[in-house]
């Protein structure tokens, strides 16, 4: 009988134990061991296996009543006889923030108190010794009993790490999962302030100048910036996607989705998901999403699906770009047409100033896994990027969010109409409704002076997105003798194709309109962008010609 597929386990014993396919990154425990440094962050993004490898840490180091050296003896790991000498051989403190994801302040320090409270009944043996004095027996039993001070759960780890040491003569690993999940959840949630200065006391008590300390992993999806939660750790190093250093631990290489593939008997289907899976670089490895991987490979009969993207709604993602100006959505368009952009981008983001400016947002996306670098600089001191989109099920949720971009400004069924009056040939209702739409969406927007065509040109795109799956929208392409704005092709031969011709004047610009509108209609013809309709088949087609001058905007067609 073939091993089950892992979704959503995360406990290393139970893989191992319980006949669960496992991908071996267990060489990543000699990495930890090999690195100076006392504590290591590893961003990654969401459900890219770091769970399993933080799991996969308490099991190897753990000194426990049960005998986990047994779980490594098939692995990679196992080879190396200086590694193994370490393992079994230290307590350990093991967080996970994942499921910290309170609506308000209050209940996620009670969340806190909880989790602080499971971990200190984990070694309640502590506490029937006598190494510990009265005041000491006092304060875990406010902590057992989640009645202690704010300043006492603060300081939690701190004195947890003293009391093992003290026990085992051997000083603590701390193992501290997902972080930021608390930080991201109160960000959205309008909590942001107070649940940064309790982790940022609750952080720096337990790992800075900890005398108990043997070593600390942290992992998390960003690097969030050192003052806002690391003041002071000088001993931290952090390893983000963009360096080379544990790259090939987390998410699936190719020779690993080779063998899953094969072992279930479905090594024809390689080529789809890597379109579809692949495509992310960690440092200079590419790798797979472990989670769409495992998924796919569980229900591949049912298709390739975006299961990555269909995990989380997604909200911090939407909101971003919902916020963002008309260039953010002009660039984001540019991704979706396969253009990769240059960026600078900020490492040591916090995440209440991501929405500050756009370099943020870009940074944000890059290192949550919803872009890729597929090239870096150092200019001017400052890191710069080609962002790329890392895969089609990443597209999908792009392709989403355009869809939704002006929903907020007026009504989707609105936008509906418009639409079907534009693919129906019915020019006069859709100008006018295209005019209202250009008011509305850019009432906010400052178009003083010439804004530039590629605003409207983008906003127009978005606009369009609305008639896909069975139009296909295309961009700045070769037609003709030249290169068109925008074509909408018909899946469906039998009706119209549609080519739009762009201008943009100053906003104070005394121009006829009309005379600009004729000439961009004039410059459809005499460059030929038709033909690439009619190669197709399509025979009818509708020739616009929009003009903008700010938030005015004038539309003329021709059969």
């Amino acid at each position: 009988m073939k091993k089950r597929i892992a979704i959503g386990v995360s406990n290393f014993r139970k893989v191992l134990t319980e006949g669960y396919f496992y991908v071996d990154k267990s060489l990543f425990i000699k990495d930890i061991i090999e690195d100076g440094s006392e504590i290591i962050l590893l961003p990654r993004p969401r459900r890219f296996g770091k769970t399993l490898n933080m799991s996969m840490l308490r099991y190897f180091f753990e000194k426990s009543a049960q005998d986990n050296r047994a779980l490594f003896e098939d692995l990679a790991i196992s080879q190396d006889l200086d590694c193994m000498a370490r393992q079994g051989q230290y307590p350990v403190i093991y967080l996970s923030f994942k499921e910290l994801k309170n609506d308000n302040w209050e209940d996620c320090l009670n969340s806190f108190k909880f989790m602080i409270w499971q971990e200190y009944e984990r070694h309640s043996y502590l506490s029937d010794n006598d190494l510990l004095n009265e005041e000491n027996r006092a304060y875990y039993k406010a902590i057992s009993n989640r009645s202690a001070s704010l300043i006492d759960y603060q300081m939690a780890l701190n004195k947890l790490s003293k009391y093992l040491y003290e026990y085992h003569k051997q000083k603590v690993i701390i193992l501290i999962d997902e972080y930021d999940v608390p930080i991201q959840q109160a960000y959205l949630k309008q909590y942001y302030d107070p649940l940064v200065s309790f982790v940022r006391n609750f952080m720096t008590a337990a790992l800075k100048d900890n005398d108990y300390l043997e070593k600390a992993v942290l992992t998390g999806v960003m690097r969030v910036a050192r003052e806002s939660l690391f003041s002071g750790l000088n001993n931290l190093s952090v390893y983000t996607i963009l360096n080379k250093s544990y790259s090939k631990y987390f998410g699936f290489l190719e020779t690993e989705v080779e063998e899953l593939l094969n072992y279930y008997g479905i090594e024809s289907q390689l080529e789809e998901v890597r379109s579809w899976y692949n495509g992310y670089i960690f440092g200079n490895t590419v790798v797979y999403n472990p989670w769409s991987v495992l998924q796919y490979t569980r229900n591949w009969k049912e298709g390739l699906q975006p299961y990555w993207v269909n995990t989380s709604d997604n909200e911090i993602v939407h909101r971003l770009i919902s916020r963002g100006g008309p260039i953010l959505k002009m660039e984001l368009e540019d991704l979706l047409q396969g253009t990769a952009l240059v960026k600078t981008i900020n490492q040591n983001i916090s995440m209440g100033e991501v929405e500050k400016n756009d370099q943020n947002v870009w940074s944000f996306l890059l290192f949550s896994g919803y872009l890729k670098s597929i090239g870096q600089d150092i200019i001017d001191g400052e890191l710069v990027c080609s962002l790329a989109i890392p895969n089609r099920e990443v597209q999908t949720i792009y392709r989403d969010i355009v869809k939704s971009w002006f929903n907020d400004s007026v009504h989707a069924d609105f936008l509906k109409t418009m639409l079907k009056s534009l693919i129906r040939g019915q020019i006069e209702v859709f100008a006018s409704h295209f005019r209202e739409y250009v008011q509305s969406s850019f009432r906010y927007f400052d178009t003083g002076g010439k804004v530039p065509e590629k605003i409207y040109h983008a906003f127009v795109l978005g606009l369009l997105v609305g008639l896909r799956p069975n139009y296909e929208i295309k961009s700045n392409r070769e037609g003709g003798y030249g290169r068109y704005d925008v074509m909408v092709i018909p899946l469906d031969i039998s009706q119209a194709g549609i080519i739009i011709e762009f201008k943009s004047v100053e906003q104070d610009a005394v121009k006829d309109l009309e005379q600009i509108a004729q000439l961009a209609l004039e410059q459809i013809e005499a460059k030929g962008y038709q033909q690439e309709l009619f190669d197709r088949g399509i025979y009818k087609i509708i020739k616009l010609g929009i003009v903008f001058r700010g938030k005015e905007v004038l539309v003329k067609a021709r059969d």
